[in-house]
């Protein structure tokens, strides 16, 4: 077993200091992007997850060397070129994960929790699930039958996890062209935490925005339409129990209450927020094509006046 470090613990320290100096910056700026109760949930979350964490990665790698002891395909060394090619199959698992979690509610229900601050700062980073460490590992479970040891894998997601943090701010604007066309950067995040029609379920990224531009997600941030943060319906708590179990609670309302087909019932778990067994919901798509249609309308009619 490699003695890889908990990076995640190490780096807490450097998480306080850069929240500290980026609400200096902020405030220097004149950007308002702190709200105390926020944050503090934010931060509630954060430590839960850390909590939470010790037993989920236990279990993930419990699971991990389960498959690697027997059934992994090759045994890849752990040396230098590996970590490269795990760098970008981490990367790739990411984001079908992380665009999974957008567009399933069974796993929406964990990852809503990191979208539900109306707030976008360095804490917001912080606001992490309390269950999905125990069932989104399955995005991964393909790498250590590929032959990756486990070891390596948790520390290449943490790392993951660590690169992300930087990019929860609004005191960076934009990074260089070359940098923005190749990498996550906060002007990318921000849009994936825009609740705007034409932000939502866009820039699933984790290090590399590659991802978003292969596969037909990418959306670069507007300047003509500013970003609203948060949920298309907000929850309105600080509440970190709330927060953290939510629509866990709504998602098995819908499909197990009232009068519905078994088929309709189980639709609620894999079908995407906001889709309704009645026609009446409207998911994510739908919101983003209504809106183009209406500035469509509206170009169209300034051309003519």
């Amino acid at each position: 077993m490699p003695d890889f470090p908990n990076i995640i613990l190490y780096a807490i320290p450097f998480f306080i200091i850069a929240m500290l100096l980026e609400l200096y910056v902020t405030l220097k700026q004149g950007l308002k992007t702190y709200e105390t109760k926020d944050a503090f949930a934010s931060i509630s979350m954060g430590l839960g997850n850390v909590f939470l964490g010790f037993l989920s990665k236990a279990l993930v790698l419990l699971l991990f060397f389960f498959v690697y002891d027997n059934f992994r395909l090759f045994t890849i060394p752990i040396n230098a070129w590996a970590f490269v090619l795990l760098f970008f199959l981490d990367d790739f698992s990411y984001y079908w994960f992380h665009r999974i979690s957008h567009e399933c509610r069974l796993f929406w229900a964990s990852h809503v929790v990191h979208h539900s601050s109306q707030h976008y700062n360095l804490s917001t980073a912080l606001r992490q699930t309390w269950s999905g460490g125990f069932y989104t590992f399955i995005f991964w479970l393909w790498l250590p039958l590929l032959g990756f040891h486990p070891a390596m894998i948790l520390l290449q997601m943490s790392i993951s996890l660590l690169y992300q943090f930087w990019i929860h701010t609004e005191a960076i604007d934009k990074m260089p062209k070359w940098f923005e066309a190749i990498f996550n950067t906060p002007s990318h995040h921000r849009v994936h935490h825009g609740s705007n029609p034409i932000y939502l379920d866009r820039n699933h990224a984790g290090i590399l925005i590659i991802w978003d531009k292969l596969f037909g997600t990418f959306q670069p941030e507007l300047k003509s339409v500013p970003l609203n943060y948060g949920l298309v319906k907000n929850i309105e708590t600080y509440n970190p129990i709330k927060i953290a179990f939510l629509e866990w609670w709504y998602m098995l309302k819908d499909g197990f209450s009232g009068k519905k087909s078994a088929s309709d019932r189980i639709k609620y778990l894999f079908k995407p927020p906001g889709w309704r067994h009645d026609g009446t919901g409207k998911i994510s798509n739908d919101l983003r094509q209504e809106w183009l249609d209406a500035q469509n309308t509206s170009n169209s009619h300034e051309t003519k006046n």
